[in-house]
């Protein structure tokens, strides 16, 4: 019995272990992927959608369309993708205020793929998919904030996508309730590249 005892002791131990092991593993691998840039040619920039205020950008929206102008300009990807829908009340999708952003800047409404109906990260990137299959993007980088943007690259790759990341660079959580966010992400890209991305939001919602 003390053998038993004792043998389930450390194979619980050891499961522990393992996950803790792996949890932080997942967090070193978001952290990376929050702070380096990929700088190699790819057919398409994804900007991940924030907030807008009745057709203007948040500054965190800004920042990630700013990031995507910038690798555009560099002549890293031929085509921008943005994302995002509405809250109810809202007259404009942030998908559609990222589209005029960039056209405001230069940008050719041609060059830019907007998916403008997803309501939640794992959404946005299912509704982006057949819209960059039929523009023949296969390799994408996607900007979003430094906690966020591994998890859309991974979402993307679910669905067949080589993917990369190249963070915005004022995304950066702080205080007590960002850093709440930061651990739910850790969780989340635990979780999502065990069961898959789009299960984990087929049970989350």
């Amino acid at each position: 019995m003390r053998a038993f005892v004792r043998s389930a002791i450390v194979l619980t131990l050891g499961v522990c272990l393992a996950l803790v092991s792996y949890v932080g593993i997942a967090a070193v691998s978001l952290t990376w992927a929050g702070t380096h840039q990929y700088e190699r040619k790819v057919d398409a920039i994804v900007v991940m959608g924030a907030a807008q205020y009745d057709g203007v950008p948040s500054p965190l929206l800004a920042s990630r369309l700013q990031q995507a102008l910038d690798l555009w300009k560099r002549k890293q990807a031929p085509v921008i993708a943005v994302t995002g829908g509405k809250r109810p009340g809202d007259r404009f999708t942030e998908g559609d205020t990222s589209r005029r952003w960039l056209t405001d800047r230069g940008v050719p409404v041609a060059d830019i793929v907007v998916e403008s109906a997803g309501s939640s990260t794992w959404e946005s990137i299912e509704n982006l998919a057949p819209l960059l299959n039929e523009a023949d993007v296969d390799s994408v980088v996607v900007v979003s904030s430094s906690w966020h943007v591994q998890r859309a690259a991974l979402s993307l790759e679910e669905l067949g996508f080589r993917s990369h990341s190249s963070a915005s660079p004022d995304g950066v959580l702080s205080g007590s309730s960002e850093k709440w966010k930061l651990i739910r992400e850790i969780a989340g890209v635990s979780l999502g590249r065990i069961i898959g991305f789009g299960t984990l939001f087929d049970i989350t919602g």
